[in-house]
């Protein structure tokens, strides 16, 4: 940029530029001293081992940081130049000595810190000039005396921080002790000292210390005392007035006069001080009226006279307060006045009342002082709250109000705890505490400052963490609670703990075994500290159960062997220092023969099958022919499978399981074999010829699929709705209806299948099981909230909304014993497949139920075994722990969205429209749809006709109408696919409805991936557990990501302590609409206010702008889910957390403690062991009333109580758990959408821009403000903003870009085997037809397609040669069908050579014409237009003109006239 006719500046600019420039000083706004950091204002010259104040620091810096140094003097006048600072950091460095003058010229700097240096001598005049300073921060240093009168100058400092210092106690700080004291009483200033020594005061707060007991005397310093007071006066305009004031003490005190709180300025003529204290006003004015008070001062303290009020007589006039009452701290059991003074004329009448205008309860304690103030005498804890003076004449009235805030004591909330560690541990040190004002927590050690390195750290909340603890690091270590009230000391032992790494004393052997017998293997190791053996088989952990004995010294035992116990098992000592392990080999031979149960297997069967039946047919037509009568009804029709498929599965597990169950009471009644207890061998019962009938007449064996993975067109760019071949390798990995995986070995009692708690009296580890409704009401129920302060209640909707999308266990078909047909809540019994839960003595619910037998149990029926586990497994001659169905793909896959099934998928689709879309269902005023209608059975959202007649929605997952905000979810994503899917077709015109569907679902799947790990996930694990995680780093085929049976039965069941009680609704003002907020069980299965209530946007507001529920160890379910889950009137409701701990026990989850031990954390053998996860004692106290031993504690309720890690919402354990299912979640789907392929490069930029907050404004009926973090509550930064201004997915990146897009987005071009779910083919060789079998079956044709999807037909070679006709006949359909299509391609040909060109504005031209395009001279030659560009010749002006309908420039002279010619043409 420069100056003059070549430069960008005009030129009176110019000048004033240069001028502005010359003007300004050289090196101001670029000083920065070498090394350091500079921004702005900012300077920060940190661990640059500075040995004194560095120089050339540019005079507006406001913030100087010279923090962790060497800097050992401050030189006078050092910071002369820093006119601006306001703070200076100079803690961590090497001072000795504040010398006089060390901060001269900073009478700006408000915040000072000296703390943590070697300081040992101040001086008495070291801080004068800092006129503004409000902090100074002198612990942890040397100091043993402060001069008397060091910060008397230093009016307006509000923190005083002297602790941690060697001060002595003698007579010479007593001043110290008196301002202390006057600032504690006064209450604008925090500040903390304690005496070092002598011993008997070591520790003491100096603020409490006494001349008595020091025995101080003689001429002693003494802080003023007011021996003369002054008196109300009334005047006249004019005349003089005197207000006596006479104090005393050592030194003199100076007297100051107070007019209405405000000193009064004496060189005013007018006034004026007398040598005695009196003050003189002459000439009085009506001005001087109002309140005056005298001040006497000296270095030790203040003190101040009453009140006196100076009236004058004048005209009429209204109240008017000349001192308003402040707010004012005060100390259980002093007083306190609330000043309160008015003038007007006549004199105002004062009165009192309590918060909300409410009349001064009686009491001797209260009085009104001569002034008007209000007294309160020995203050107690009721007596805090607001207070408001009303000051009346007959003119008007005035009010003021202030607030009686009662100051607490320092205590420990949460109290350190002795340690002993390995060396290298990181070790916190919880120490926590409350009063007011809020005390400041200090650490020392051994008595002394702790050491300054990097590796002692206080946290915010007062935790000290020590990282890699060494020997030097044992000791004592002190936290105190340091407030104006006093101080509170916690002392705790830190030692370090002699170490070994394990080394084993008994070694296990191979063996060899018989099945159906016991097998005891013996592994032992010691080590210091004791090492923990635990046993692993094929790399998932043994639990102790009724199949497998752990002995704590490592000895396993296993029960009732069978095949499955085959193979290699390992054992595994591990403790703090190291880890080793060694393993054996089990054989287990099976022996042939007869069984005992052989001869009951035609008549068991066909029981079976006759007593599930009816017993599934009686809940089916209990539940779809009439509406739901109980909260029990609404639970079983929620839960209900809709799938034909999922139905059969159930069903032949349990026909299967019956069968069994009926042969063994054949077998019991024939007394063949031992049946009592664990003594009966289950592989014994019937032989595996038998098994194989059972197997195929109860319908197990259809049901064991084999998917087809041959179609790599279309298994390469989409996922089929089940989940199958996502793992080309493992192709039923993820998929639906299968069973879900395990982290550790089931805890059955009997092995297998018996839920532990089955039987109520036996003990476990010598106690007995709580039931899971007293865990409920001891532990978990409460009716408090308190709301999270930094999290919306969208955290929790999204959290269940997506695993929806994940896993969804499948129940039993039946709610009635299938031996008696009897209902399970009315029996009260443990007949499969009821489990009901059993209500303890004085339990709430017995007042609730006429029925007796009922009033004792909530019903509770078992979850559907998967075939081939539990009873069922003994299909494949061995018994294999009873394993539950996962009815969804366990893939982030939006099946929440589409269906976890191909007719799951089929019902949601909109085939008509052949655009891709999703059904619709009715269109609101807004013109956006809502979910459809679902037609038919099951009714739960017709529960009550006088609420609304309006039946459920349909979605892909059949729990969208659980209640209103999940519903809203699941109608913002299927907006969200119809608004894709309409983009990418208007993009791509060529593309068929199936290839838009599937490539609209592939970007919704994406975009859930994404908001679920970039955006939610890292609030719930924090730092820490995302770096437990892992980055991603690519797709791993060797990682299974089936989701645990402990993911989905407990710890992701977490989600249920954010639940809030109320669900809030909102209207575009973020106000509450006119229906007002819903409390939870009016809530569910409500669709009908969605659609007569606003539509989905007040809800969604109420999720995204408002506060969720934050966990706390006593806070964890509301009562909203223990008391009233899925309330009716007239009946009992569930409660959540049993049905959580019932469903654990259920599915055979193993303990807490088990879990503890595979995340690495210490066994717990005492509940005192659980201190440093669970430091509530109270809630331990519980667990130990509910449980006896941690060996017992069921692994849900025990997730709950963890305390939270700081920056995320779960405690270790949890943690833990949650890391490792998501890491496999995302690592082990080979469509993940960082996968690379899967989207190009640009496509995985726009994926990465979408958040929820972008699909709420896109979707949401009329949302048009929403925070750009809808997990996060909406404040700055997170502030609300208009949708206009949030970043969108572009889906312009998925546009094709082809020469011919006849049949590149014709999906059945790609793929028609899509449609198939998986194969028909039999799962078993001897099932097949006869002629399949023959060798030679190697051909497989693809049918016509019929609508319905084409099949393999697989076709074997007879030797009658009726395949090979077929073949050939075949082949000469192929030709006619080849020959046909030919002869169509020679008519379109002809048809075109007759059309000729096309030219580029849609004119038809004959083959060979010819003809101007703008400056192209185009030819149509065999149907191809072939274009030149026009040569402009040289122009004979200077400056021609361009002008429309010519290609080249003309001149002037000649451009009218051209222009009339094109004008001309063109019309």
């Amino acid at each position: 940029m420069g100056c003059g006719p070549a430069g960008s500046l005009p030129g009176s600019l110019c000048l004033l530029f240069l001028l502005c420039l010359s003007a300004r000083p050289r090196g101001t706004a670029l000083a920065c001293p070498e090394r350091c950091l500079c921004f702005r204002s900012t300077v920060r010259c940190m661990h640059l081992r500075l040995e004194r104040v560095p120089e050339a620091i540019g005079p507006q810096t406001s913030i100087l940081d010279l923090r962790f140094n060497r800097i050992k003097e401050i030189f006078p006048g050092a910071f002369g130049q820093l006119k601006n600072l306001n703070t200076l950091l100079m803690n961590n460095n090497q001072l000795k000595e504040i010398s006089i003058g060390a901060f001269e010229g900073l009478e700006n700097l408000k915040y000072l810190y000296l703390y943590k240096n070697k300081i040992t001598t101040i001086h008495r005049d070291s801080f004068v000039g800092l006129h503004s300073l409000e902090q100074l921060f002198l612990h942890n240093n040397r100091l043993r005396t402060i001069p008397q009168g060091t910060f008397s100058k230093l009016h307006l400092l509000k923190r005083l921080r002297l602790d941690s210092n060697l001060l002595v106690c003698n007579c010479s700080v007593l001043w110290l002790a008196e301002l202390l004291r006057e600032f504690a009483f006064r209450g604008e200033t925090q500040a903390a000292a304690a005496c070092d020594t002598p011993r008997n005061l070591h520790g003491r707060s100096v603020a409490t210390i006494t001349a008595q007991e020091l025995g101080c005397t003689g001429n002693f310093p003494e802080r003023p005392r007011i021996t003369s007071e002054p008196q109300d006066a009334d005047i006249s305009l004019g005349n003089t007035v005197y207000l006596v004031c006479r104090a005393e003490g050592n030194p003199k005190p100076e007297i100051i006069w107070l007019h209405n709180n405000n000193e009064l300025d004496m060189s005013v003529g007018r006034t004026s001080l007398l040598d005695d204290g009196t003050l003189m006003i002459q000439n009085a004015r009506e001005s001087d009226q109002g309140i005056y008070q005298c001040m006497a001062r000296n270095v030790l303290g203040e003190a101040k006279t009453q009140e006196v009020l100076l009236r004058h007589f004048g005209a009429p006039s209204v109240p008017n307060f000349i001192i308003r009452p402040q707010n004012t701290e005060v100390r259980l059991g002093e007083g306190v006045t609330l000043e309160c003074s008015a003038t007007g004329h006549p004199p105002p009448r004062i009165t009192w009342t309590l918060g909300a205008n409410s009349p001064l309860p009686t009491d001797r304690r209260f009085s009104i002082t001569p002034s008007g103030g209000f007294h309160i005498a020995a203050v107690t804890s009721y007596d805090q709250g607001q207070y408001t003076c009303h000051a009346n004449n007959v003119h008007g009235s005035a009010q003021a109000s202030a607030q009686v805030i009662l100051q607490v004591a320092p205590h420990f909330t949460v109290t350190p705890q002795d340690q002993q560690v390995m060396e290298g541990s990181n070790i916190d040190f919880h120490c926590e505490a409350q009063g007011h004002p809020k005390p400041i927590i200090a650490w020392t050690k051994a008595g002394g400052p702790l050491p300054s390195d990097r590796r002692h750290t206080v946290l915010p909340n007062g935790t000290l963490r020590i990282m890699q603890a060494t020997l030097e690091d044992q000791g004592e270590y002190e936290c105190q609670i340091i407030s104006i009230l006093g101080v509170r000391r916690a002392t705790v032992m830190l030692s370090m703990l002699q170490t070994a790494s394990p080394v084993f004393l008994h070694t296990p052997t191979d063996v060899t075994a018989q099945a159906g017998s016991n097998v005891q293997v013996l592994c032992s190791a010691h080590g210091d500290p004791p090492p923990v053996v635990t046993w692993t088989k094929d790399g998932v952990q043994l639990t102790a159960s009724g199949k497998f004995d752990i002995t704590p010294e490592g000895f396993l035992t296993i029960h009732d062997i069978g095949p499955s116990d085959h193979g290699r098992y390992e054992c595994v000592a591990r403790n703090p220092v190291g880890s080793a392990s060694t393993s054996m080999l089990l054989t287990v031979q099976v022996p042939q023969g007869n069984r005992s149960g052989d001869s009951f297997v035609q008549s068991s069967i066909q029981e079976a099958i006759w007593s599930v039946d009816s017993a599934i047919n009686s809940t089916r037509r209990e539940l779809f022919n009439r509406q739901p009568r109980t909260s029990s009804d609404l639970l079983a029709l929620f839960r209900y499978p809709r799938d034909p498929f999922t139905v059969g599965r159930a069903r032949a597990g349990e026909i299967f399981e019956r069968t069994l169950h009926l042969i063994q009471q054949h077998v019991r009644r024939g007394l063949s074999v031992d049946l009592r207890d664990s003594s009966y061998h289950y592989n014994d019962l019937v032989s595996p010829y038998y098994l194989e009938v059972i197997a195929n007449l109860s319908g197990c064996t259809m049901h064991r699929p084999m998917p087809n993975c041959s179609d790599m067109c279309f298994h390469q760019r989409y996922r089929t709705h089940d989940g199958t071949c996502n793992n080309l390798a493992h192709p039923m990995r993820g998929s639906s209806l299968t069973s879900f995986e395990r982290l550790l070995k089931p805890v059955y009692d009997n092995g297998f299948t018996e839920p532990r708690g089955m039987h109520p009296e036996r003990l476990y580890n010598g106690h007995r099981l709580p039931t899971p409704r007293r865990v409920s009401t001891q532990l978990i129920g409460s009716e408090v909230v308190t709301p999270d302060n930094r999290y919306t209640h969208m955290l929790m909707q999204w959290g269940q909304f997506f695993d929806h999308d994940i896993d969804l266990t499948v129940p039993a078909l039946s709610q009635a014993g299938f031996s008696d047909g009897r209902h399970c809540d009315e029996s009260c019994s443990n007949e499969p497949p009821c489990f009901p839960i059993t209500m303890p003595p004085g339990d709430p619910r017995h007042h609730h139920r006429g029925n007796a037998a009922s009033a004792h149990c909530m019903l509770f029926v078992r979850s559907s075994p998967m075939c081939g586990s539990g009873m069922t497994s003994l299909l494949i001659n061995s018994v294999y722990p009873r394993e539950q169905i996962n009815q969804l793909t366990a893939y982030l896959d939006a099946s929440n969205v589409y269906g976890s099934t191909v007719r799951e998928a089929e019902s949601v689709r909109d085939h008509a429209s052949q655009r891709g879309l999703l059904k619709r269902g009715i269109v609101q005023r807004t013109g956006k749809s809502l979910l459809p209608f679902a037609e038919g059975p099951p009714t739960e959202c017709l529960r009550d006709e006088r609420e609304s007649p309006i039946p459920c929605f349909l979605a892909g997952d059949q729990r969208s109408n659980e209640h209103v905000g999940l519903t809203a979810m699941h109608t913002l994503w299927l907006r969200e696919h119809n608004r894709i899917a309409t983009a990418l077709l208007q993009l791509n015109s060529h593309w068929d409805g199936d290839t838009v569907y599937h490539e609209a679902r592939k970007i919704v799947g994406a975009e859930m991936q994404h908001i679920t790990y970039s955006h939610w996930l890292p609030k719930v694990l924090g730092e820490e557990g995302m770096r437990k995680m892992g980055p991603y780093m690519r797709y791993n085929p060797n990682v299974n990501t089936g989701i645990y049976n402990s993911f989905a039965t407990a710890s992701f069941r977490f989600g249920h302590t954010l639940i809030n009680p109320i669900l809030q609704r909102l209207n575009s003002s973020f106000e509450p609409i006119a229906e007002g907020h819903l409390p939870l069980h009016k809530a569910f299965f409500s669709p009908f206010r969605i659609v007569n209530e606003g539509g989905i946007d007040p809800i969604l507001r109420g999720m995204f702008a408002t506060s969720g529920k934050m966990r706390r160890p006593t806070q964890l379910l509301n009562h909203e889910l223990t008391e009233h889950l899925f309330h009716m009137a007239h009946t009992v409701a569930l409660d959540l957390a049993a049905i959580n701990v019932q469903r654990g026990r259920d599915h055979g989850i193993p303990s807490y403690n088990d879990f503890r031990l595979f995340c690495n954390l210490s066994s717990a053998s005492s509940f005192d062991d659980l201190r440093q996860e669970i430091r509530n004692p109270e809630v331990r106290e519980r667990l130990r009333s509910l449980y006896g031993t941690p060996l017992n504690m069921d692994l849900w309720p025990s997730l709950i109580v963890e305390d939270i890690i700081d920056g995320t919402l779960i405690g270790p354990t949890l943690m833990c758990l949650l890391a490792v299912q998501f890491s496999r979640l995302r690592d082990g789907d080979r469509f993940w959408y960082e996968n690379p392929g899967i989207f190009t490069p640009a496509q995985l930029t726009e994926i990465r821009q979408s958040s929820l907050a972008r699909v709420l404004c896109d979707n949401g009926d009329d949302l048009d403000r929403v925070q750009p973090d809808v997990f996060a509550l909406p404040e700055p930064p997170n502030a609300l903003e208009s949708c206009s201004n949030l970043p969108k997915v572009d889906l312009r990146l998925w546009q094709d870009c082809c020469d011919d897009c006849h049949t590149r987005g014709q999906f059945n071009v790609l793929s028609r085997r899509f449609r198939t779910r998986r194969s028909t083919d039999f799962s078993f060789p001897e099932d097949k037809p006869k002629e399949v079998q023959s060798e030679m079956n190697g051909i497989k044709l693809r049918q016509k397609d019929d609508g319905k999807g084409g099949h393999p037909v697989t076709m074997g070679f007879r030797q009658d040669g009726t395949a090979i006709k077929t073949l050939e006949k075949f082949t000469r359909e192929v030709k006619m069908n080849i020959s046909s299509l030919q002869s169509k391609i020679q008519e379109l040909e002809l048809i075109l050579q007759k059309a000729g060109c096309v030219a580029s504005d849609g004119t038809a031209w004959p083959d060979g014409a010819s003809w101007r395009d703008e400056c192209k001279i185009c030819t149509c030659q065999s149907m191809q237009v072939t274009c030149t560009l026009q040569t402009c010749p040289e122009a004979s002006c200077e400056q021609p003109m361009k002008v429309d309908g010519h290609c080249c420039p003309i001149c002037s002279e000649d451009a009218k006239k051209a222009h009339e010619e094109f004008l001309t043409r063109k019309h």
